[in-house]
């Protein structure tokens, strides 16, 4: 089974906001525990650069998360006390959403 590769994308009108998103994505992967234990294989996340092209429908801020199960993946959407912290610092903050996750067909 290949890991489960988690990507969501966010419209963030204010800057601001979207530093202090970040700022929470920096600590989650070693903040999430699963059975007293990091269970989050990866996370990459930071701001779109190409800001003012269509193909990013107004979306400004991504995050990669990769788990080692659809479970590990399923955990941290409803149990996760890390999400749970980082959804609530960015209640109010997030115009748009939209999440994908998949196995890979390829290596990388």
């Amino acid at each position: 089974m290949s890991p489960i590769k988690r990507v969501t994308l966010f419209k963030i009108p204010n800057e601001a906001d979207q530093d202090a998103i970040l700022e929470q994505y920096k600590t989650v992967k070693q903040n999430a525990l699963k059975d007293g234990k990091p269970y989050i294989l990866s996370v990459s996340a930071g701001k779109t650069i190409a800001k003012d092209d269509p193909r990013s429908k107004g979306f400004n801020l991504f995050a990669i998360s990769v788990f080692a199960s659809l479970e590990d993946m399923n955990y941290y959407d409803t149990e996760c006390g890390a999400h749970k912290a980082l959804k609530a610092a960015a209640a109010g903050k997030i115009e748009d959403i939209m999440t994908v996750y998949t196995e890979s067909v390829t290596e990388d």
